[in-house]
């Protein structure tokens, strides 16, 4: 009894500097992303509010969900998940300014908002310890899924379901490295994509297809973009500037000054380097669920959902509505947050998935 209570111990001990160096890694990647906008602002007149305030709620909202993911397991990703369909049906828009038509503008904030909240809500699942509690809350994924449906939302409850059965299948994987990193090659794939349908590197069938799928706008809004890249590659036009150095975006019925892609606002607007800085975000997120303390389903839930995010966010606005990056925080902080409750597995024992073993 008293060695397992100091390999116990000793276990709890050295995951504290592991994740001690992944929170400092964070800190780090996300610190560069807020100095790189200002270093851009300063260059070239731009305005890196927006991307200061994208920054300040992700770190919130990871330290929210670090905390309250340690007090109440069950009951904080509860919470996030209904805030989230709550959110969504009150607060249509997410944001004031001009209303944008499907598949542009706030469509993507609501489907990434609600894939979230439904990301919570299995992660909260797997984390309860009933069997009626697990059901509750997938049940709770369900109808989220439901309501995207009921706001005209195809995109989120496509997402909505692609995490509910992620979610389900989660706990057959044994080896939760494999998962995330089927995850991540993933989001470089839509990545990719995006970047070849402007770069005219996709085949004539299938960039008619996806013409139809993003709008012929937003393709135009795209090739903006990689020609504001070419012009300057280091530090781009600066932040909040794309609007005013793209034709197709001045010349919109309702211009919002965005090419509606996270991947190309950043390199329009903060050259090459912004956008490995955005890469390297969402490599960190998934790297700090790899060695996240949380049994594996938790972690793949929410890697799934913020996957799911990052398609998103690639064909769309959606981390410009401070909702969503603060969701996105709050998700990640839950999956890695190590439980304080009573009887947690994680009160001072090593809880990651061992060889060969499923966690339960």
């Amino acid at each position: 009894m008293g060695s397992r209570g100091t390999a116990s111990a000793a276990g709890a001990v050295a995951d504290g500097p592991r994740h001690g160096g992944v929170d400092m890694a964070g800190m780090v990647i996300l610190a560069a992303c807020a100095s790189w906008s200002l270093i851009t602002a300063a260059a070239r007149d731009g305005r890196p509010e927006g991307v200061l305030l994208a920054v300040l709620a992700v770190t919130a909202g990871y330290a929210a969900g670090r905390i309250g993911g340690a007090l109440l397991p069950v009951g904080a990703p509860c919470a996030v998940a209904l805030a989230g369909g709550v959110l969504a049906v009150a607060v249509p828009h997410l944001a004031p300014g001009p209303r944008l038509t499907a598949p542009l503008g706030h469509a993507g904030a609501t489907a990434a908002l609600l894939a979230l909240s439904a990301g919570a809500a299995c992660c909260g699942a797997w984390a309860g310890g009933t069997p009626a509690v697990r059901a509750a809350l997938r049940l709770l994924a369900a109808v989220i899924g439901v309501i995207a449906a009921v706001l005209g939302s195809v995109a989120g409850c496509v997402a909505c379901a692609v995490v509910l059965l992620c979610s389900l299948a989660a706990g057959r994987v044994r080896r939760r490295g494999a998962g995330i990193a089927g995850l991540g090659l993933g989001a470089g794939l839509v990545t990719g994509l995006s970047w070849a349908v402007p770069g005219g590197f996709v085949p004539d069938g299938l960039a008619a297809a996806l013409d139809g799928q993003l709008t012929s706008h937003r393709v135009r809004l795209w090739a903006d973009a990689l020609e504001l890249l070419r012009q300057d590659p280091a530090l781009g036009v600066g932040p909040g500037r794309f609007g005013a150095s793209s034709p197709t975006a001045a010349g919109s019925p309702v211009p919002d000054g965005r090419p509606h892609s996270a991947v190309w606002q950043q390199a329009a607007e903060q050259g090459l380097v912004g956008v490995a800085l955005l890469g390297a975000a969402f490599c960190w997120l998934l790297y700090a669920l790899w060695r996240s303390p949380r049994p594996t389903p938790v972690v793949l839930t929410a890697g799934a959902a913020l996957t799911g995010l990052a398609a998103i966010a690639v064909v769309g606005n959606a981390l410009s509505f401070t909702a969503v990056p603060l969701g996105a925080g709050l998700l990640a902080g839950l999956a890695t947050a190590r439980p304080l409750a009573a009887g947690s597995p994680a009160r001072g024992a090593d809880v990651r998935p061992q060889k060969g073993r499923l966690p339960r």
